[in-house]
């Protein structure tokens, strides 16, 4: 205590006063509230409180109410405004222990130039005995029969409420207007762990409602339970958490439901379920549908591209030849379908290098699961991760839905890279790292997947030179050339001319619904002059416009100007000249590549430059735009000198 302010109490306080106060028969203390100090207490309030008149003076008014200043400065000032406050929600114990609840009136007074107040406390338990003692005697007064029928009735009332609270399967327990509990049920124990006599009497959020389930604080403005008596509403709250005893915390759906006394809310009842089995279930039923629309949406893609890869096979079932090149080709195919290591394709566009990858797909072990194909030379370079590894909803712009890869579509079954030299530097690592872990993460999202692909590459570029130049990872060719097949093209093997057109022929016609005309062995000689630089796909295309232009039967084939193999241009020829025709002078790889270079630079020059478009010499070589691109690079060929004078000052 300060003894200065006592100083000045003993000498400001008339003894009259003094002792009125002191003989108070009412526990009574004189406290100084601006330092917290007990100036003054009676031998009632001293009683009562379990202490000597000078150990009460020697503590603070706060000490003596630990845990309580909020509570304490409340009342406090509601008295030094209005000039009286009480509250029973100050409660203390005595030394020994002893919990004692009580009623604290205060009435603000002035001594001197210093506001005190005087503070009556109530013991509520000996209050309440002598409230039932009066009962009491009134029911003796109008007869012991009518006191026990009471008795029993308000017992069986208790009972009743007891039974009732105790057969309840939901949690329920009371707070009282400060958030203390004021019951809990049996149900609730089970739940949380804890005894109703370990939480009764305490505040019980900082106990069973102190954190989210994130380990973040819940702080008590914040909860929905003390808001509702509070703010004198219900409050409901579908997913939350309670925390046991044991630390472990269990989700709850509760309701919070405020009490009231004479139009005041004096507190609140929960009542609540343990829902932990409940939404363990629904994120188990949650993670399946999305399982579900996974794997629904990979069929759906599965389907649309094999529809699609339908469309473009043009019905090439199987592979047509029989020159050495082709059967070899086959005893390779026989070799590496039955393991999964990587196989490299190599050959010019148009040999035939994805009918050896499905035929080493359909000989595999994977066979019944899907073969993707992707193009690597018409996919945008921005667009090539997506496409290869899928993205998320919101990745990038324009990402309005998640999209499966190629990857993750081949899992289990076989991936075609065709065109495997055009795939970006910057993703060749990566493409890399996928080969050798089998993983990988979509565009947008930390979640790594788990494929198992095997890889087919084919390329109509030399690897090894595209190496040497820089524009293609080593470490990734040495991955992607496991076990190499060289495509032969067709003009090495001319012995595959004859039953890949009569193939070509065959299915046209039935495709076509036409009639199908003869294939005469001079024709076949025709075929076999010709040079066929975009090879087995321009024999196809050569075919099906003979056999639409056929007239009575006959074919007429409408080739470019290409040199022969001896380097002659073709003249006419009767039948029997051409039936009787010397063997062809066999190519060397230099004059081939020469030959190939003479045919491109001159459909440049017919075109002006122009490589795409109905008018572009692409079409005149009839082979993809891409394809041409590729070897006017391989060539070092400058588009540009072709292009017409007017043009030529865009270089």
């Amino acid at each position: 205590m300060n003894h200065d302010v006592n100083q000045s109490v003993s000498t400001s306080l008339e003894p009259l006063h003094l002792q009125a106060l002191l003989a108070h028969t009412h526990p009574t203390i004189l406290v100084h509230p601006k330092t917290d100090s007990i100036v003054f207490a009676n031998e009632a309030a001293a009683k009562l409180l379990g202490r000597s008149i000078d150990a009460l003076i020697s503590l603070k008014m706060s000490a003596l109410h630990k845990g309580q200043v909020p509570s304490l400065v409340v009342f406090s000032e509601a008295a030094l405004y209005h000039g009286f406050s009480w509250t029973r929600g100050l409660d203390l114990s005595r030394p020994d222990g002893t919990q004692l609840k009580l009623e604290h009136e205060a009435r603000a007074i002035t001594l001197g130039d210093e506001e005190y107040l005087t503070v009556t406390i109530s013991d509520l338990d000996a209050r309440h005995r002598r409230d039932v003692d009066s009962e009491a005697d009134d029911y003796l007064r109008e007869g012991i029969a009518e006191w026990r029928r009471a008795e029993r009735f308000f017992r069986e009332i208790e009972r009743e409420n007891q039974l009732i609270l105790g057969a309840a399967g939901e949690g329920i327990y009371g707070v009282n207007s400060d958030g203390v509990t004021t019951f809990v049920n049996p149900a609730a124990e089970r739940m949380l762990g804890w005894t109703a006599e370990e939480l009764v009497g305490k505040e019980i959020h900082s106990i069973i409602h102190h954190s989210h389930v994130d380990g973040e604080p819940y702080h008590a403005e914040h909860c929905p339970i003390y808001n509702a008596f509070r703010e004198g509403i219900v409050r409901r709250v579908d997913d939350e958490v309670f925390w046991r005893s044991d630390g472990k915390p269990i989700r709850v759906e509760y309701t919070s439901t405020p009490i009231r006394d004479h139009g005041l809310v004096i507190g609140a009842v929960i009542v609540f379920r343990d829902i932990t089995e409940r939404k363990i279930a629904e994120e188990k039923l949650h993670a399946a549908l999305a399982e579900v629309d996974r794997l629904r949406e990979r069929l759906e893609l599965e389907n649309a591209y094999l529809q699609e890869e339908i469309l473009s096979t043009n019905n090439h079932h199987e592979i047509i030849g029989q020159s050495d090149a082709i059967q070899g080709a086959l005893k390779q195919i026989d070799l590496v379908a039955p393991t999964d290591a990587n196989v490299l394709i190599t050959g010019e566009s148009g040999t035939g290098k994805e009918l050896i990858a499905r035929a080493i797909h359909q000989a595999s072990t994977r066979s019944d699961r899907v073969l993707v194909r992707v193009n690597c030379a018409a996919i945008p370079h921005e667009l090539f991760e997506s496409e290869f590894f899928g993205h998320v909803r919101g990745a990038f712009t324009g990402a309005i839905r998640d999209r499966v890869g190629r990857f993750e579509l081949a899992d289990g079954g076989t991936l075609f890279l065709d065109e495997v030299g055009e795939i970006p530097l910057e993703l060749q690592g990566k493409l890399l790292r996928v080969l050798q872990d089998q993983k990988f993460e979509r565009i947008g999202e930390e979640r790594t997947r788990e494929v198992n692909v095997r890889l087919i590459a084919a390329t109509n570029r030399d690897l090894k030179e595209e190496v040497r130049q820089g524009r293609f990872r080593e470490d990734l060719y040495f991955r992607l050339n496991v076990f190499p097949i060289e495509c032969r093209p067709l003009r090495e093997r001319p012995d595959d001319i004859p039953p890949l057109a009569a193939h070509f022929l065959r299915n046209i016609c039935q495709r076509l619904n036409i009639a199908q005309p003869t294939l005469t062995k001079g024709q076949v000689h025709v075929l076999q002059n010709y040079g066929w630089p975009g090879n087995a796909r321009e024999l196809e295309n050569v075919i099906e416009r003979a056999a639409i232009l056929a007239h009575d039967g006959k074919l007429h084939f409408d080739l470019p100007d290409f040199s022969t193999r001896d380097g002659k241009k073709p003249s006419p020829a009767s039948k029997a000249d051409r039936d009787t025709q010397p063997a062809r002078t066999i190519l060397t790889r230099a004059e081939m590549q020469q030959t190939e270079y003479d045919n491109i630079t001159h459909a440049l020059r017919q075109t002006q430059g122009k490589i795409f478009g109905p008018d572009g010499a692409a079409a005149l070589l009839d082979i993809k735009p891409t394809t041409l691109a590729s070897r006017i690079k391989k060539f070092k060929i400058d588009r540009r000198d072709f292009a017409a004078p007017e043009n030529q000052n865009t270089r």
